[in-house]
């Protein structure tokens, strides 16, 4: 079986931290990103954490935002069974065939999901922000994790462990709405960043990646003054291309495409989107248009 085939058929059948939230198959249309409002709430103690507001802020509540859609009272009490935990950058949340025994809410910081196939290859699935929850597959009954998780940057974080949480969910029944949404909208990311990949060429299927992370990215510091959004996830050109089922001479060429055409600007570790908009148009341009 090919690279492709065999990345198909894992991407489709994973579920929980091992679902990707990557690439959609039709993006948001053309506009500009989502972006942060500038009103701060004034502190109080529903907070997750003590010090820096991270992830409470007065937004729309994204999907993706698990600690954003829980209640203050609910916030109360997964606080009351968590325990607060720093990941330094590189380092593992949870480990691919661990026995699943924690969920962690992200505090601060980014981390990605990434699975290993049979012949040792690491294929990145995911990235997991501020809010997100991860490691979940703990209350799914899984007795082994699916995928890894690891610090991106460093990662502040809230550590529940499974009996605290599913006895938190039972407590608390419209909770377990949210989480079982998790895995829904996990499971379809997946299917749709399988049906991305076949419809796409290489620079396309980047084109559309790096429109996700700028929405993600956006979400949570604002554009510079011309409008260009850094990505915010820390990813090599390497785990770009195992995100995007692709090399990373594949995805080297892809920036360089993507740079004449004036749509984003690369440096050391770094890509700025200029353009979502042309991003998203690129992506879905007929092969006959881009001769």
């Amino acid at each position: 079986m090919g690279r492709r085939g065999q990345h198909h058929g894992r991407a489709g059948c994973l579920l929980g931290e091992a679902g990707t939230g990557g690439v959609p198959h039709r993006p948001r249309p053309p506009g500009a990103p989502v972006l942060p409002s500038r009103h701060r709430e004034p502190p109080s103690p529903g907070r997750l954490g003590e010090r820096t507001p991270v992830i409470e802020r007065k937004l729309p509540v994204r999907p993706e935002d698990f600690w954003g859609a829980l209640t203050t009272a609910e916030r109360d009490a997964l606080r009351a069974v968590a325990r607060p935990r720093t990941f330094p950058a590189r380092t593992p949340l949870c480990l691919q065939g661990d026995e699943s025994d924690h969920i962690i809410v992200i505090e601060s910081g980014w981390a990605k999901v990434a699975s290993s196939t049979e012949d040792g290859q690491s294929v990145v699935l995911a990235v997991r922000g501020p809010g997100e929850l991860v490691c979940e597959s703990a209350v799914l009954g899984a007795r082994h994790r699916s995928a890894t998780v690891t610090a991106l940057s460093t990662v502040r974080a809230r550590v529940v462990p499974a009996g605290r949480f599913t006895a938190f969910l039972d407590a608390h029944p419209r909770v377990w709405r949210l989480v079982s949404s998790t895995f829904v909208r996990r499971l379809d990311d997946a299917g749709q960043r399988v049906r991305a990949h076949v419809a796409v060429r290489g620079d396309q299927r980047l084109a559309l990646l790096l429109a996700h992370l700028a929405e993600l990215s956006a979400r949570h510091a604002p554009p510079a003054p011309d409008g260009g959004v850094d990505i915010a996830p820390p990813l090599s050109q390497q785990e770009l291309g195992s995100w995007m089922d692709a090399s990373r001479e594949t995805v080297a060429r892809g920036l360089n495409r993507l740079r004449q055409e004036g749509l984003v600007r690369t440096g050391w570790r770094r890509i700025t989107v200029v353009d979502v908009p042309g991003l998203l148009e690129f992506a879905h341009r007929p092969p006959e248009d881009d001769e």
